[in-house]
């Protein structure tokens, strides 16, 4: 079971990651979960964020947030990421994770396949195992913050001998 919950690559931040290494691999579609992936939990998105997915954007990639949260949680977030002249950033709200049709969802809106299409999260049981499902490459980040709800608190704890199993053979990046 614990292999289903196996991310492809676990970095230390989203923000360590060399995203033009994966566009050069023929990468052209991101999904992002949002809370402690980008931003700590509810928060809105800040200027590290911001740059980060204009700079992704104006290499070329499609960029679309998954997430389980409601919609006004989603496009709040999603309202501050507006750059004129590039296209318009796209949301999945109360995706489903761990079902992959969220993710399925979000590679049809952006026209990408599992083949060329990354997911970043901070959760091995929604994200990770959910981008698995579809056959996404996952890459799991270490979350922002800390202070979470108490039943993420709880799923963390379930975490930590998967992610120590996992460990022995894969190294954490970024490092």
């Amino acid at each position: 079971m614990s292999r289903f919950l196996y991310p492809t690559e676990y970095y230390t931040s989203t923000y360590s990651i060399d995203f033009g290494q994966y566009y050069r691999m023929g990468y052209r579609g991101i999904l992002f979960d949002i809370d402690n992936t980008l931003v700590p939990h509810n928060a809105m998105s800040d200027e590290r964020s911001r740059t980060l997915l204009e700079e992704l954007r104006r290499a070329g990639f499609s960029v679309c947030f998954v997430s389980n949260n409601k919609e006004p949680r989603v496009a709040d977030f999603v309202s501050e990421l507006h750059v004129d002249g590039l296209p318009d950033v796209i949301y999945v709200f109360k995706a489903g994770k761990p079902g992959k049709q969220g993710y399925c969802d979000a590679m049809r809106r952006l026209g990408t396949t599992p083949g060329n299409t990354l997911f970043v999260g901070d959760q091995l049981f929604t994200d990770i195992w959910g981008a698995n499902r579809a056959g996404i490459h996952s890459i799991l980040v270490k979350p922002i913050d800390k202070k979470e709800e108490i039943q993420i608190v709880l799923k963390r704890i379930l975490e930590r001998p998967i992610l120590k199993l996992y460990r022995r053979k894969h190294p954490l990046q970024g490092e």
